[in-house]
């Protein structure tokens, strides 16, 4: 049985937490992408072991660079919330935010967002991905961002639309420094220390020529995770390269309006497009030509 309210403790995560965090996190999500789910799409799904694995090492890689961004809320029977957040520059970023299906509704979400914000106080900007959740919406509207609907397509990718790509490579560590100038052109902050933690558990594309540069994650899916790009020219022609180099059916997350060459790539290869919640801004517009990351954005 639940513990009352006072026994609720809201504390800074610890790496020992990171397991206990994930349970919340995967619980939270599943029941949520169950009940916004309409009749005719598929049942949602639990996360996968390499989707878990990836998971916890970013979440631990947090903890490690952002201790005080990273929080959990704990009562007599465990934890049952978690919250983790992270500075890079002058940008705060939510990575992830989650409270136990059935302890919803109790005061336990806005303390511990309160903690994960208090860690971006002196930022200028700031940046999340949020679910459809009507809830979570105005909670993310009153703490001051703006929302812009993001959208996604998924589906086959027709393999006959795919042009003749040139000019990409498989990229390493050696392309940090010009990541991270990408990433202050297009949102304001590098990356830094996260491209470290993608280049151990993603593939990076890469292309750079005199006429523009830019670099592409590919997921442990295979499936595009993060996209940047001097212009939309290059970013077309990484997006083509992550689908030619993916599996048969993917899907292309966190779209934004802002980035219509993304969906006329999507288009292009016959996938559909659906409506995924929002990308919550704080101090800035919305990232172009950029595709971003659910967690690391």
């Amino acid at each position: 049985m639940p513990g009352p309210a006072n026994d609720l403790v809201i504390r800074p995560m610890t790496p020992d937490d990171v397991p206990a965090a994930e349970r919340v996190s995967d619980e939270g999500f599943f029941e949520l992408d169950s009940r916004m789910r309409r009749t005719h799409e598929p049942a949602a799904e639990r996360r996968t072991d390499p989707h878990r694995a990836v998971w916890l090492e970013r979440t631990r890689h947090l903890v490690r660079t952002d201790p005080g961004g990273c929080w959990v809320a704990e009562d007599g029977t465990g934890v049952i919330g978690m919250a983790t957040s992270f500075r890079r520059e002058t940008l705060w970023c939510l990575a992830t935010y989650a409270v136990l299906p059935g302890r919803q509704g109790q005061g336990i979400g806005k303390p511990l967002l309160a903690a994960a914000l208090q860690h971006g106080r002196a930022c200028t900007r700031g940046m999340l991905s949020a679910s459809a959740d009507p809830k979570a919406a105005r909670v993310y509207h009153q703490a001051g961002f703006e929302l812009h609907p993001q959208m996604s397509m998924s589906g086959t990718v027709d393999r006959s639309a795919i042009p003749v790509v040139e000019k990409v490579r498989d990229g390493s560590a050696s392309d940090i420094d010009l990541m991270d100038s990408l990433d202050r052109a297009t949102r304001g902050a590098g990356h830094g220390p996260d491209h470290e933690l993608m280049l151990r558990t993603w593939r990076l594309l890469v292309s750079d020529t005199t006429t523009g540069s830019g670099y592409a994650y590919l997921n442990e899916r295979g499936m595009p995770a993060l996209l940047a790009a001097s212009n939309r020219r290059t970013a077309t022609r990484l997006l083509w390269a992550a689908l030619a180099e993916g599996p048969e059916r993917t899907t292309l997350g966190h779209l934004t309006p802002a980035n219509r060459w993304a969906l006329d790539v999507g288009f292009a290869s016959r996938l559909e497009l659906q409506q995924e919640g929002y990308l919550g801004l704080r101090g800035m517009k919305p990232p172009a030509p950029y595709v971003h990351s659910g967690a690391l954005l």
